[in-house]
Order: C-alpha cells, then structure tokens, then sequence
C-alpha cells in the first residue's frame, strides 16, 4: 500500500501504541477505505496466548503461539509500582547452559523484530490501566545471538511515537558473548547490560556455561570494559547460586578479581530447581553463609529472588512447556 499521510500514521500510531487497539477496523477516525486497506495489505496479528499461569505474588506467564505455530513464553512481573516484562528473544536456544531448561531445546528459529515487539505490545496491554515500566530480555534465547533484531525492536519502542521507552529501564542479557557487546557498544541503541557470570573461573564456567569456551572470560571482560567506554550504565553481574559448585571462599576471591576494576554491580540469585537437570536451589543458612562473604567484595551486591518459580517461570525455567 502507498505510505500513509504524516497526521494519519500518527493516528495509527496512537491507536497500536496508546489505546492497544490492533483491529484496523475499530480504528474509528481513519476512513473505512483506509481501515480496508490496512486490513487487506498489512498484517496486525499477535501472538496468541496457548496458556496462562499466575503465581501467588502475581507474577504471570504467557506462553504464546506464533504464526507458524511455535512456541515462547514471557513473563510479566509485578511489584508495588513496577511492572516487568521478560521477553524472549528466540525460539529456543543455542548455547546450552546447563542449568537451564531452554538450553535444553535447542535453537528453532530467531525471533522477528515484529514479533520481538509484539511481546511488548501484548505486555504493555496486559498492564493496563497501569504502565509496563520495566523491559528485559531475559526470556528464551541469547538477545546477542539475534542482536539486530533486538536492536531494531528497541529503536521502535524507544520512538517518541511508540512507547517512548527509557533506555534506563531495558535491560539486554547475555550468557557473554563479546562481538554482541561491542556490537551493542558501537549501536546508537541505549540499553542496559546483564551478563550471566555465574562463576569467575574459567574451567568451572566452562562446565555450565559452553560459550566460555568460546569466549572465556579474559576476553569477556575485555568486551566489558569496551562496553563501559561507550555507556553511562553500570554492567550487572548476575549470578546463580548453585551449591557445591560456585559458592565457595574460591568463588568469593575470583570474583573480585574478575570484577573489581569494572563498574558493576552483582546480583546473587538462588538457582531454580528445574525437574529435568541436577542440580538444586540452596538452603536458607547456605545463601546467608555466601552472602556475609560476598559482602566483602566493592561493589554493589543483592540478592534477587526469582519470582514465579512455581510456575516455572523463573530465570532459567522457561521451555514452553505446561
């Protein structure tokens, strides 16, 4: 179809972004020959939701049908003021941590910027009449591994038309890898940065966490302190704690030499227990045991719970599946 006038995009724009309305045909000030052929020529679909689950404290997971048929989830978390979604950047996941069920699938397909942003549309709707303040790609896949579209998404939802989204409030994840970071780095998309650590040993990252093979952590932090040149943001650390394994006096002392010379904060949270894998979530007295030692460290430290675990809908649950 021809490109819409200025004043009739901008009514386009207000329908999808500020009333959530996706039907052309409701869009009641655009002529009914305008509504046929938005209708005719342009695809308005989103994602259908195929099952809802919600915890106690609120926390509620989406799992959605795409076009085709396949399958993500997201999960939109509540808290006093806040809302925030975790969005998923693939179908599924190539780089197979193995303390995490999506690894456990393997890699479908990259997500489309289309249906990147639809997650938010839908997010954003679900939030209503309240705002969806906080972004995170946090969900299935590696945002890195599908950077252009993920980038594409944000420069939409960041647009003073759209939602106007704060960069300051969008959080991109990754498991580390370093192009990506100097690739988000060198883009002119603004966002904040989490890296999944989970151990500042080498042979023990290497053993939950493949990439590290691939991009060990010396290399790793070269990316990061790359990162930090080009953004007013600190780098977010975050960190299961997996007993037996990372909890250690070891662990405490690798971390600070990893991460003492960078700006960054550190957030600890327990592992979720997933069926299918090894390993288990740690005791009450194990967490407060690690965190008097981790309190030793300069930088920032929290301790963030999981919400939704019942639901498995929690870092590192999701596998779209019932």
């Amino acid at each position: 179809m021809e490109s819409l006038p200025g004043y009739r995009s901008k009514q386009l724009l207000h329908w999808l972004y500020d009333k959530h309305v996706f039907d052309p045909q409701l869009m009641s000030n655009l002529p009914a020959e305008t509504r046929d052929e938005l209708s005719d020529k342009l695809s308005f679909f989103l994602p259908q939701i195929d099952l809802k689950k919600t915890a106690k404290d609120g926390t509620t997971k989406y799992r959605l049908k795409l076009e085709d048929e396949s399958i993500i989830e997201m999960v939109l978390i509540p808290d006093d003021k806040k809302n925030t979604l975790c969005v998923s950047s693939q179908v599924g996941c190539t780089r197979a941590c193995n303390f995490c069920a999506t690894g456990e699938l393997g890699l479908k397909r990259d997500l489309q910027t289309h249906e990147i942003v639809a997650q938010i549309m839908l997010g954003s709707s679900f939030c209503q009449p309240n705002r969806l303040t906080n972004l995170v790609f946090m969900g299935m896949g590696e945002p890195m591994d599908n950077l252009d579209n993920v980038l594409k998404a944000l420069s939409i939802i960041q647009a003073d038309d759209t939602l106007s989204f704060s960069p300051r409030r969008t959080t991109i994840s990754t498991c580390g890898i370093t192009d990506g970071i100097i690739h988000l780095a060198d883009s002119k998309i603004k966002a904040k940065l989490a890296v999944s650590l989970n151990s500042a040993i080498d042979e023990k990252r290497s053993i939950i966490m493949p990439v590290n093979e691939i991009y060990p952590l010396k290399e790793l932090k070269q990316a990061l302190k790359y990162y930090l040149t080009k953004s007013n943001f600190r780098v977010t650390f975050e960190y299961i704690l997996i007993p037996g394994f990372n909890m250690g006096d070891e662990d405490i002392s690798a971390l600070r030499r990893f991460a003492g010379d960078l700006s960054c904060k550190l957030n600890f949270i327990p592992y979720n227990t997933v069926p299918s894998l090894p390993y288990r979530s740690p005791s009450e007295a194990e967490i407060e045991t690690f965190l008097k030692k981790a309190h030793s460290l300069n930088q920032a430290v929290t301790l963030r719970r999981s919400r939704g675990a019942e639901i498995f809908g929690a870092c590192g649950q999701l596998a779209g599946q019932k």
